[in-house]
């Protein structure tokens, strides 16, 4: 089974993914990528009124395939 590389962009930079993990198909990395952003933005500290989380998914060549992100906006009402 091929291995896919899940590396996390944020406001910081980019967090690369150098173990990467085996999924049986396409669609269940396609779940696991969207899975994950949610957890992720609630470990990140969410500063200013903007917050952008992108997993951007890379084969075992090094080629992106896929990308999801999650982004959170917020701000005060007048």
């Amino acid at each position: 089974m091929p291995r896919y590389y899940l590396d996390l962009y944020n406001g910081d930079g980019l967090t690369v993914d150098d173990e990467g993990q085996v999924f049986e198909t396409r669609e269940r990395l396609r779940r696991e990528a969207i899975r994950i952003l949610p957890d992720i933005v609630r470990d990140e500290m969410l500063e200013g009124d903007r917050t952008a989380i992108t997993v951007k998914v890379r084969d075992e060549d090094g080629h992106r395939i896929f990308e999801a992100s999650l982004v959170i906006s917020s701000g005060w009402c007048d």
